[in-house]
Parts: C-alpha cells; structure tokens; sequence
C-alpha cells in the first residue's frame, strides 16, 4: 500500500527541537532521488511543497548540492520539525518557510518544485492551488515534480491502492487518490504539460509536469 506522509511519526527531543521521523519517508527517499537525477535541472532554486517531517529535504540537499533547496510546510510542528534537521543540513538547504498552497505564496521565483505525498491527503482546492502557485514561479520548460499514489483511467488499480483510497476517504470525505488525468487537465489550463511518469515501487508515481508558455 502506498504510504501516507503524516502521523503517525517517531518523535524525539534532541534539544534543538523536534525531529520527526516517516518510516516511509526512509523507504521512498532514494527511488525518489534516482527519478529527480533525470528530472531535477543542474543549478537553481527547488521549492519542495509540504515538505511534512523534514527528512526529504535534508536528503536531497545533500545529495544535489548545486541546487539551493527550499522546504515549506504549512503546519507549526512540521516547521519546527524541519528546522531541527536544517540545523544540521548543507549550507544549500534554507530553512523552512511557512507557506498554504491556498494562500498567497511567499516566494517569487523557482526553477523546480517538488511536492510529495500531499495531492491525495488534502481537499481538491489543494491540488488546484498547486498548480496555480507553480504556474505563476516557473518559468518556460521548468519543471513540477509530483509523488505519491495516484489513480489513471485506462489503468486497473491495485488492490492496496484502492483500500488506501477508501482509508483516506472515511478519514476525510475531500481525501482521496488523484485521477492523473483529470490532474493533467487542470494543469493545461495552466500551460503545463504532463511530460513524464514513472512507476514508483509499493504502486506510487513521479509525475513530470513542464511549463509550456513562450
């Protein structure tokens, strides 16, 4: 089954604030970075979106040290989790800035975004928020990076997947597993275009989305 990003966590102390651990987060990270080796550009700005316990960004900091990264989060302990592995990061890796995809973005520029793991585990507005906000900072052919279990049309889903999906849904009725296409519609409209996808392991999917305007 694919694997929420979200409590519960492993929660520890270490003086400088607290650290959150995703058991999943531990497992995706290097399938993950395999896929943003081919997708990721050489220099520039990442902005990750709902970057939850931390761990993601510390890593692909380290492991793409050209690249300045940016995590956000919209919650308060996500945040403080965040900054206690930023303490500890490369200098590439900024601290953690508060930032709702639904509300006003506090950021004017990126040359990539990257979100895991939030389109399936939040309402709708969310996703379209997403795209609104990756429409207005990326430039002509940057791309928006997305993970995470999704459904497509001409595609039977797994059984872990579905149960995932009815497990999201009963926890709350505006969860649930993104139609890639009806995702990709949504995304023209704003002038991206689903460039690229890659079967992820436990059924997940990297999607590649590039900005088409001139």
């Amino acid at each position: 089954m694919a694997e929420p990003s979200f409590p519960p966590y492993n929660v520890g102390d270490l003086g400088q604030g607290i650290k959150r651990r995703a058991p999943a987060a531990g497992r995706n990270v290097a399938p993950i970075g395999d896929v943003l080796e081919d997708w990721l550009p050489d220099h520039g700005l990442v902005l990750e979106i709902a970057s939850g316990t931390g761990e993601h960004a510390l890593a692909f900091a380290q492991r793409f040290s050209a690249l300045d990264w940016q995590p956000t989060d919209p919650d308060p302990d996500a945040l403080a989790s965040i900054a206690a592995w930023q303490r500890e990061g490369p200098a590439n890796l900024r601290p953690p800035i508060e930032l709702d995809v639904t509300y006003e973005w506090p950021v004017d520029r990126a040359n990539a975004i990257l979100c895991v793991n939030m389109v399936h585990i939040s309402p709708w507005k969310c996703s379209l928020g997403l795209l609104d906000g990756a429409s207005r900072l990326l430039g002509p052919g940057a791309p928006l990076i997305l993970y995470g279990p999704w459904m497509e049309a001409e595609v039977v889903p797994a059984p872990s997947n579905l149960a995932f999906d009815l497990d999201l849904k009963a926890r709350d009725p505006r969860w649930g597993l993104r139609l890639v296409e009806e995702f990709a519609a949504e995304a023209a409209l704003r002038s991206f275009v689903l460039a690229e996808r890659r079967p992820m392991p436990s059924n997940n999917l990297m999607l590649l989305f590039e900005t088409q305007r001139s």
